[in-house]
């Protein structure tokens, strides 16, 4: 371990072991890295392990550091880069955090939507089968086009047609039945 007598003695950093060296910087640099990550990142908890991280990859890349001099640089550089990939990582994971349930509904909801769920079942069975494949593998089964196509057999375009002219006779046919 290094102590501060020492420390004060060996001013040239590359004459220092990746402990000392690591023990030395940590003493004088923590709290200052790990207050830049916090600003970065906009909390403490995760800016620590970026810090920390950052440490340790030094720690094993001292012996091959061009100028150990640069060692502070090498640092901050570090932090700003692992706070950055922490940040990235939040904005894809919130992207693709699904959205919460609703709230339950109340039973007149219930009615309300139950009567609508008939209507569109009755409609959708009165489309042609082609339209109403489509319409259910990309709706209900959340297919793309191109999966549709390959789970029916069909191009692309065709997918496209049958899903247009399938929701346009949809359209009308529950038009209709708001009408009566």
């Amino acid at each position: 371990m290094v102590t501060k007598e020492r420390l004060v003695v060996v001013d040239d950093p590359r004459s220092w072991t990746a402990d000392e060296a690591v023990s030395a910087l940590y003493a004088a640099h923590w709290r200052r890295f790990v207050g830049l990550a916090a600003s970065l990142m906009g909390e403490t908890a995760s800016a620590e392990e970026v810090v920390a991280e950052a440490f340790v990859t030094l720690h094993g890349r001292w012996n091959r550091l061009a100028d150990k001099g640069s060692a502070v640089a090498y640092l901050r550089t570090s932090v700003v880069n692992g706070a950055r990939d922490v940040v990235r990582h939040r904005v894809v994971t919130d992207r693709k955090r699904p959205l919460p349930d609703p709230e339950p509904a109340g039973p007149e909801e219930q009615a309300v939507r139950a009567a609508e769920h008939r209507m569109v079942l009755g409609a959708l069975d009165g489309l042609p089968t082609r339209q109403r494949e489509v319409l259910v593998l990309r709706y209900q089964g959340e297919m793309s086009e191109e999966d549709i196509a390959a789970a029916l057999g069909i191009s692309r375009g065709a997918v496209k047609t049958h899903a247009h002219r399938g929701l346009s006779a949809l359209r009308t046919a529950m038009s209709r039945e708001e009408q009566q």
